[in-house]
């Protein structure tokens, strides 16, 4: 072969940095190296991967086809690597989440999952079902934990566990007494909801966009306890995972709202890239995740005490 696995290292870091100079410094190696190290990829086979705008590289069609396989080559190496020094496969793992899964779930997941498996590094990244998407696309995250899911050729989805939106309000509001609530009096109410982007935000707008009913959004928030505190303040009704509310139920801090008319059902999902290559500490963090799920009707029905 005319290549090695530091040039194919070198590749794949400047396709994700757009610059020699931010990729070799994230390899720890000075720019001259990183810069001839991929001039010699590209000489050897007489080629270009990139396309050259001024300082910035912009990988091209030939530079896209090589990337997932460069990348899948690459995680197979560090895998046989971490088998012959003797930590069994568990090298690292990068997980993204989206913020109910990564606020609620992932977390207490990721800390189970390391009690069993200390030598692995892992890498938990929060933020809304878009930008989970795009990290998975764009080969920054190994596997996805997300709310609902947005298609994507290049990506693989598995469902995982059903989730419940529900409506709620402060104790002192006129609804916490109805217990429920029709769609004119939901119409009529200020609403603090998720930001655009987010798995909680598409879900809320579906429910209502079906009744083709308007609804009066006072308040975005990025945060899910925001929301919460938000609500209980008074400054209006919110819809979130019933998962991020059970303790404020329980303490009556907050009180759910029935709502008969809406379907606020939706799925978390696992998602990975289809050329990603699926290492064991992937597999095993995965089986977790699945055999914590099992027989599970609904994710706030999930057994966190058996993680702590």
């Amino acid at each position: 072969m005319r290549f090695s696995l530091r040039q194919l290292q070198v590749f794949t870091c400047v396709a994700q940095q757009q610059s020699v100079s931010k990729a070799a410094e994230q390899l720890a190696m000075s720019q001259s190296a990183a810069s001839t190290a991929l001039k010699e990829l590209e000489r050897s086979y007489d080629c270009l991967l990139f396309d050259r705008a001024g300082k910035r590289l912009i990988i091209n069609a030939l530079g896209l086809q090589l990337l997932p396989r460069a990348l899948a080559l690459l995680e197979q190496a560090e895998a046989l690597e971490s088998i012959l020094t003797d930590s069994h496969g568990f090298g690292s793992l990068s997980v993204g989440a989206t913020m109910t899964i990564g606020n609620y779930l992932a977390t207490l997941l990721i800390g189970h999952f390391m009690q069993q498996h200390p030598s692995c590094k892992v890498r938990l990244h929060v933020h809304n079902t878009a930008q989970i998407v795009q990290q998975v696309a764009n080969y920054q995250l190994d596997l996805g934990l997300i709310e609902g899911y947005q298609q994507d050729n290049d990506i693989i989805a598995e469902p995982w566990v059903a989730d419940e939106l529900v409506v709620f309000c402060a104790p002192q509001h006129p609804l916490a007494q109805q217990g429920k609530a029709s769609l004119n009096d939901l119409t009529d109410e200020a609403w603090i909801v998720r930001e655009q982007g987010s798995g909680t935000r598409l879900a809320f707008e579906q429910a209502f966009q079906r009744h083709q009913r308007p609804i009066h959004i006072r308040l975005e928030l990025e945060h899910t306890e925001a929301i919460k505190r938000a609500v209980e303040s008074g400054l209006g009704i919110g819809c979130i995972s019933r998962l991020a509310l059970r303790d404020a139920f329980k303490r009556g801090s907050l009180v759910a709202i029935e709502t008969p008319e809406l379907n606020l059902t939706r799925q978390f999902t696992f998602i990975w890239h289809k050329h990603k290559f699926q290492s064991d500490a992937m597999s095993e963090f995965l089986s977790l995740c699945r055999a914590l799920t099992e027989n599970i009707e609904r994710s706030d029905q999930i057994n966190l005490a058996t993680l702590l």
